[in-house]
């Protein structure tokens, strides 16, 4: 989902354009008291595939070769580029979430038609929120170099997803582009052997359309109360995504959003969860699975998406594929 973000904005605003940075912070999993993160790992590991970003996932002759990305450049994006190019060059069939040339046409897409993304017509979110609200989130929009006439006129689920993204990342160069998504395509279409989707965006963004106006007004107001800065979240996202603690990173989502939501926030974040990962994971696995495809396929998509139940790896499992973590 940060690689759609980063793809439109930057194609709606070219100001988004700015040098690279890395950014620091604290990571905020790993200074939780004891005996809640020993909760939160205790729950983490309960769920099938918990660690590891890097997967093979074979049946008979046909192999499915996985690896779970953060969209957003890091400092080892171009490492594991390099690690993931001979599996990408022997691969007869090269997916993302959203091909290259896709990304493309939706970012062409929304700028002919910035309802896409944008309210244009009736309530903005100046409308929307309270006053407090409306201070609090425009100022934080502005400190991720976000004017307030445009932060007014995002559709509210685009906002905090916004929001999640820490100020120093955005001005940094979080929306340049350079994720490894991007660069797994990029390889692709050196070897003649396009990146192909997973799903269609259209269908992605009528998902995002259909989530509850209110819950997705709720969910920039868990951003605002947040008693911790955003730049802090961002750099635990990616410190625990490179120790390749996926499930952690995805139970602690869960437990912020339940401990600082309102009485709600439970069931609302189920409903992402369903919406976003499980959902769209089910999906995934009919394409992957398809007997028409090659028998060797390279994927790439969020990492996300790998852990847990309703997880890709636990589905391919449940399809008869055996699953094998590799090393970097």
């Amino acid at each position: 989902m940060r690689r759609l973000i980063a793809a439109v904005l930057f194609a709606v605003s070219p100001q988004f354009a700015m040098a690279q940075a890395e950014c620091t912070g604290i990571d905020l999993i790993a200074t939780l008291p004891a005996n809640e993160l020993a909760e939160l790992e205790k729950q983490a590991t309960a769920l099938p595939y918990p660690e590891g970003i890097f997967w093979k996932a074979t049946k008979g002759a046909r192999s499915i070769t996985i690896f779970g990305t953060y969209h957003f450049s890091h400092a080892q994006t171009q490492a594991h580029l390099e690690a993931l190019k001979p599996v990408i060059t022997e691969a007869d069939a090269i997916y993302l979430e959203i091909s290259n040339d896709k990304q493309d046409q939706m970012a062409r897409e929304m700028a002919d038609d910035p309802s896409m993304m944008f309210i244009t017509e009736g309530p903005t979110l100046v409308d929307m929120l309270s006053e407090a609200e409306w201070q609090s989130y425009s100022q934080q929009m502005t400190d991720r170099a976000i004017p307030s006439f445009m932060a007014a006129k995002f559709k509210p689920l685009w906002a905090s997803m916004m929001l999640g993204i820490g100020p120093c990342e955005m001005r940094n160069g979080a929306m340049e582009g350079g994720g490894i998504d991007t660069l797994i395509g990029d390889y692709a279409a050196e070897l003649g052997n396009p990146s192909r989707s997973l799903e269609d965006f259209r269908v992605l963004m009528g998902m995002l359309d259909d989530l509850p106006q209110e819950d997705q007004l709720d969910m920039i107001r868990l951003s605002l109360d947040l008693p911790f800065s955003a730049d802090d979240l961002s750099y635990t996202l990616k410190a625990q995504y490179l120790e390749q603690n996926i499930a952690l990173l995805w139970e602690y989502s869960r437990k912020i959003s339940i401990e600082q939501g309102d009485e709600g926030a439970e069931e609302d974040f189920a409903l992402l969860e369903e919406k976003m990962l499980t959902r769209r994971n089910h999906d995934w696995i009919e394409v992957l699975t398809d007997p028409a495809l090659p028998v060797q396929v390279f994927v790439a998509f969020g990492a996300g998406h790998l852990p847990g139940k309703n997880g890709v790896l636990y589905l391919l499992e449940a399809q008869g594929y055996a699953i094998e973590r590799l090393s970097l």
